[in-house]
């Protein structure tokens, strides 16, 4: 009886890129994007700071049309019930939200449709069609009556916040709105915020956001103070 005998192959050898290991993947540029994972600690009680982001092709967002045109699709969605739109600004390539929510699936869901009210706001004004929005949201939860004050600090001065980076209102860009060096923002909801330290007239418009119902945005911020409106974030 013959034994059988296995005969050996030259196989090339074996490649090692590819498959599940440390590192693998496409690494992240300069402006990474929002790693997708859970979004906890979200509840009726605690609002959220939340940042969009859009398209470097995408025109400024401060071109005074496309504020009215925003400002007009926020009074018709800015409340949800479970989710609502408290305070805004416009920047250049990105906006600034303080929202409510009553859970992660409402904040989701509720960040979806003002993207897409926002994408086709952009889109009705500059006659173009596609992708506006460059990344998913970015969201911060605010715990104290201190952060929510930090939160509107921010979201309402913002645009001063970049005048004192860039140093020139021109960063904005050719029929956009400046960032002034004081007053308030044209391009944000606080022509509508009651918290300032002056008095100051309210436009005949029905405001484009809606009243938060959170202890921290009613009662609690206000713990710490009302809000300069030529205060500069970063600064002192």
């Amino acid at each position: 009886m013959v034994t059988p005998h296995q005969i050996a192959l030259d196989l090339p050898p074996r490649r090692t890129w590819g498959g599940r290991r440390a590192g693998a993947g496409r690494k992240p540029g300069p402006r990474p994007c929002t790693p997708r994972g859970p979004r906890r600690g979200i509840s009726r009680h605690t609002p959220c700071h939340v940042t969009l982001r859009v398209r470097s092709d995408v025109p400024s967002l401060r071109n005074p049309r496309v504020v009215r045109e925003i400002e007009h699709s926020l009074r018709l969605g800015c409340e949800r019930g479970a989710f609502r739109v408290v305070q805004y600004s416009l920047q250049r390539d990105h906006v600034h939200l303080l929202v409510e929510a009553e859970g992660a699936r409402a904040l989701a869901h509720g960040m979806m449709s003002i993207g897409a009210r926002i994408a086709r706001a952009v889109n009705r004004v500059f006659r173009r069609r596609g992708a506006v929005m460059a990344d998913r949201f970015h969201h911060r939860v605010l715990r104290t009556p201190r952060e929510v004050r930090n939160a509107l600090r921010y979201v309402l001065a913002n645009a001063r916040k970049h005048r004192a980076a860039f140093g020139s209102a021109s960063q904005a860009g050719p029929g956009t709105i400046g960032a002034e060096p004081a007053g308030i923002d044209p391009a944000s909801s606080g022509r509508w915020f009651d918290g300032w330290t002056q008095k100051l007239p309210r436009p005949a418009e029905a405001s484009p956001v809606a009243p938060g119902r959170s202890w921290l945005l009613r009662i609690g911020w206000w713990r710490h103070g009302r809000i300069d409106p030529e205060d500069t974030p970063g600064r002192g």
